[in-house]
Order: C-alpha cells, then structure tokens, then sequence
C-alpha cells in the first residue's frame, strides 16, 4: 500500500496548526513536518475571528491582572498554572505576529491599538479593524511558505490515529480529490482541527468544524475534558447565526430589549455590555423569555445599537460588522439596531492536554480550541482564542519536535499495515456498500436539533437524560446509515458521513458529563441546581471512550494563587 513518511504529522490548518509547523521547524529545521487539512488553509475556521486578541502590552496592565480576569471568567475552573504561563507568553506571541507582517491596526502614536472586550478589565485586546482571524491566518499562512520542509496535504481528511503498542505513528487519510485513503506516518502528530460547534442547530461554526480531531483522539484513548462547558455568544444574526463580533460592544454599542431599555444593568451593573459571554447570553434569553424581546421570522431576539457610534468609528474600527447586517439582514447599523440572540460559539473542553499540548499519549499533543490545557475553564473570555492558538500551538510544536528529533522514523508494517486495512474496510466496505438505509442528513439534522434543546443555555436532569439517550439512539441509527453518491472522487457525502460519526461520538460526552456536575457554574447552568458548588465539583470531568456510553471521571483544578470566590460583575 501506498504510504506517506514525515517526521510530524499536524492535523488541521488553521492558527494553532500553523503555529505549531513553524514552531517545529524553527526549533528543528531538519524536521520534516506535514500538514493536514480537510480545507485549504486559509478555509480554517480561524479566518472567521472578528474582535481581536488579548495580550500585555501597556503600561497601564499587567500579567496578574490578565490572569485574573481569565480565571474569574471561567468560574474558578481553570487551571491557574496554564492561565499564568498564557498570560507571560502572550505578549511575545503578539510582537512576532506583528513583526511576521500582522496589519494590526494602529494608535497615532503607532502602537498596536487595544480595544475593551468582555470579561476583561481594561484594553488589552488587539485587533485588525474586525477582522483579526483574517489577517492573522494570512500572516502565519506566508510564513509557513518561507519553509521548504513544510509540506500541505490539502483537502486531505484524516479519519483515524495509527497506534502501535501505546505509541502514535500517523494517521490514515483520505485524499479527497481521489478517495484513496492512505497511510501518512509520523514519530509525532498534532491535533490542531478546532471545535465541534455544528454538533448543534445555531451555531456561529462552520460546516467544517464536526469535532474530528476530538473524535480520534478519544477514540485513541485520550479522554476528553470538561465537555459539559459548552459557550454561547450572545450575538448571532438570528436568520443564519453569522457572528457580530464583541468589538461592536468594546467599541460603545448597547444591548436593549424591546423597551429601548439597556436591560444588562438589572444582570451585570458593572460591565453591563462587557460582561462575559454566559452571563449575557442567559440575560438576553431571560428578557425573552419574559417577553421583552422583539419576535421575527426567526425567533425572538433583542436589538444591538450602534447608530450612536456614529459613521467614522463604525467604518473605521467596525466595517465588517457593517458589511455582515448590510448583506445579511439588509439593514444599516449606522441608523438602525441589529436584530441578535444567542447561539453555540465555542468549546471550552477537549482532548486533555498540558501545558505542552502533550496528550498523555506518546507521540500525541493537541492545541487550540480541540484542546483543553485548562485556560478556559467553565466560561472563555473573547479574544484570548486566538492568542490561545499562538501560545499553545507553539508549545506543541516545540514539544512534538523535541520528541520526534530523538526517534527513528517509524516503518511501515504491521500492526500500523493491518490498521490502515481496517480503516479501508471500515469506511469503504461497512458505509458505501449499503444500498438501503437511512440518510446521514436525517441523522444529523436529529442530532442538532436534540442538542440545541437539551443541552443548551439551559440544562436540567430530564433534559439532559433525554439527549444520552437521543445520540445513543442516533448512533445506532448511523449504523445502517446509506450514502447514496457511490464515487471516490470528491465524494462530500462519504465525507459528511464520517464527519457525523465522529460529531456523534463527542456530542454523547457533553450530556453524559453535564448531567453529573450537580451545579450552575460558568457556561454549564443547571436550573435544578443552581448554585455553584465548590466543595463538590471544583473538578474536571473526564470523557473516556468505552464500548457503551462514555465513563465519567475526574480531575483536580490546580490553584495556584487566587482562590474561588463569588462570580460578581
């Protein structure tokens, strides 16, 4: 069998997997590293961030004040060791950007300008007009090309670890020009693929990002970490879920109910609009819910107003945000509010990680939102994302390239021959022999549906019993799953079926893990338990694949210097 041999295989290519190649490469340039990408790179998710990203850079702030912000922002759950190291290595991340060629925007006096942001307490988030993710992912693009022992694979989709007795040596891929799957071995692979957003109906995700990296990891034996803690941003365009960004808020705007009144101040009198993302997320659906919100052709919603702004800042530091209501809602923000509501945004766990993105798994580390090293904890403070991806896909790529200097190249022979076989016959004998059987689209749409309703804003006991028992139903149901496009070549459905299967594997671990913390904590509220629960559940939960429904164990938070207390803003 054909097979491909580097010496670091990365999954995804996006911010934190890009990061992570030129870390590699920079530490090591004998290194041979491979990137793997079911989309062309600058088709990452990353390319979609809006607001900015955070960082130390004034006079004015400082390391502790950054990592306190963090920390009260994830409800005490994350873990303050990788909060602390973020912090301190953030700023150097943001100065090689620029110095890579970032187009940040800029003071008069020519400094990086910095704009206020949810959760955070003075200006420390960096922005490019409202499109950082943009610029960001182009500036690590053509740096990337700078290096001749970075090799893309594109549209390649990787379906499966190889493991040999414990130990990573590749992954096996589908080349989606051919459908040929084969092998690509490596001494180290980083899983860089992203979250899993379109597990759920209203999502600011796009199409690609199905959990993939999540999903094959776990099913490697790597659990996955504090799952239930699930973000909503409170700014979604109600007709498509297209993002506002929170810089329209950083930069003034105001959120009003259907009363003109600046309802926030009833849920978070001292930030009002920047209060972080769940508080604000369940304030709009609580002025919904009692009826003092507008209703439309798409649900209910509440009003962003930006029109007192003005023309200069809106065009200035705010120009997709008015593209976006332009195009997608038809209105102008310079004189009339944007229709917004809530919608699934990001995930604060996944596969477990520490600070080094190593998995546990030898040969095995991760980095950006498909990780969870635990910075984000219970609730993630916008725009230390992106910063996230720098920091820790840096992390990783050192670490990996470490790891891989010192080890043989892995050969190509059983058992990692008779895995690929398995793989093949998995997905080509098992899902595209079936002639009769339900569509994947049936399936999925079931699924997104089940999740928004149980395992959203809201949770309860019922609920959540009723969506492990939903994607158990639905994982059943996959088995007799048909996909009706029979060709190898760009054959999307095959490739949307397998993404569902890997989608229904993690979205199984987000209620089996939220049904058993018995508390309101961050992103993850309880309306039978309320209250946040220190004594019982300052813990992550761990996702372990089994044969049946996942075991749920757990880890302890590390503390360091900031002790829990109450979440007040």
């Amino acid at each position: 069998m054909e097979h491909h041999s580097h010496d670091i295989v990365i999954i995804g290519g996006g911010a934190a997997g890009l990061r992570a190649a030129i870390a590699a490469v920079e530490l090591d340039p004998k290194l041979d590293v491979a990137v793997v990408s079911k989309v062309y790179p600058m088709r990452s998710h990353t390319v979609s961030a809006e607001g900015g990203m955070a960082a130390v850079l004034r006079d004015y702030d400082n390391f502790d004040s950054h990592a306190f912000d963090t920390i009260k922002g994830s409800d005490f759950l994350a873990d303050q060791d990788s909060v602390e190291f973020f912090v301190k290595e953030a700023p150097r991340e943001a100065i090689q950007l620029e110095h890579w060629g970032c187009p940040f925007s800029r003071d008069p006096d020519g400094r990086i300008s910095s704009r206020a942001f949810g959760g955070m307490t003075v200006k420390r988030t960096l922005f490019a007009t409202d499109k950082i993710g943009f610029h960001l992912l182009h500036t690590l693009f053509q740096t990337s090309l700078k290096y001749e022992n970075i090799h893309r694979y594109d549209e390649w989709f990787v379906t499966s670890l190889l493991v040999d007795n414990g130990r990573v040596e590749g992954v096996t891929a589908i080349e989606i020009r051919t459908g040929e799957l084969v092998p690509i071995l490596g001494k180290a692979v980083i899983i860089a693929t992203g979250g899993c957003g379109r597990i759920f109906q209203f999502t600011t995700n796009g199409w690609i990002k199905t959990g993939d990296g999540m999903a094959i990891a776990y099913r490697a034996g790597v659990p996955l970490k504090d799952m239930e803690m699930v973000q909503y941003h409170p700014t979604l365009l109600p007709n498509t879920g297209i993002l506002i960004t929170e810089a329209a808020r950083g930069e003034g705007g105001y959120l009003l109910n259907k009363d003109g009144e600046r309802f926030l101040k009833k849920y978070v009198p001292n930030k009002m609009e920047l209060g972080p993302r769940d508080i604000l997320s369940r304030a709009e659906m609580s002025e919904i819910n009692a009826g003092r919100g507008f209703e439309g052709p798409y649900g209910s919603y509440v009003h962003l107003d930006l029109t007192h702004l003005g023309k200069i800042t809106i065009e200035d530091k705010l120009p997709f945000v008015k593209e976006l209501a332009e195009r997608y809602v038809g209105i102008d923000p310079e004189h009339e509010p944007i229709p917004v509501r809530p919608g699934q945004h990001y995930m604060m766990g996944g596969v477990h990680t520490d600070l080094h993105g190593f998995t546990g798994m030898p040969g095995l580390y991760a980095a950006g939102e498909v990780a969870c090293v635990t910075m984000n904890g219970a609730n993630r403070l916008g725009s230390n994302s992106l910063t996230e991806c720098l920091v820790f896909g840096a992390e990783a790529g050192k670490a990996a390239a470490q790891y891989a200097s010192k080890l043989a190249s892995p050969s190509f022979g059983n058992p990692v021959d008779g895995e690929t076989m398995m793989e093949e016959k998995r997905i080509f004998d098992r899902l595209l022999k079936h002639e009769q059987g339900e569509r994947v689209s049936t399936i999925r749409t079931e699924m997104q549906n089940g999740m928004e309703k149980y395992v959203g804003i809201y949770r309860d006991e019922n609920g959540l019993r009723e969506a492990c028992k939903l994607i158990g139903s639905l994982k059943a149901r996959l088995t007799n799953g048909i996909v009706e496009d029979q060709d190898h070549v760009y054959n999307t459905e095959l490739v949307s079926a397998l993404e569902l299967d890997f989608m229904l594997d993690v979205a199984e671990t987000i209620p089996y893990s939220a049904i058993l913390r018995h508390e309101s904590r961050g992103a993850h509220y309880r309306t039978d338990f309320t209250k946040r629960d220190d004594v019982n559940f300052l813990k992550h939960s761990m996702a372990h694949k089994t044969s049946g429904p996942p075991r749920i164990d757990y880890s302890p938070v590390t503390i360091t210097r900031w002790k829990p207390e109450e979440r007040v803003y």
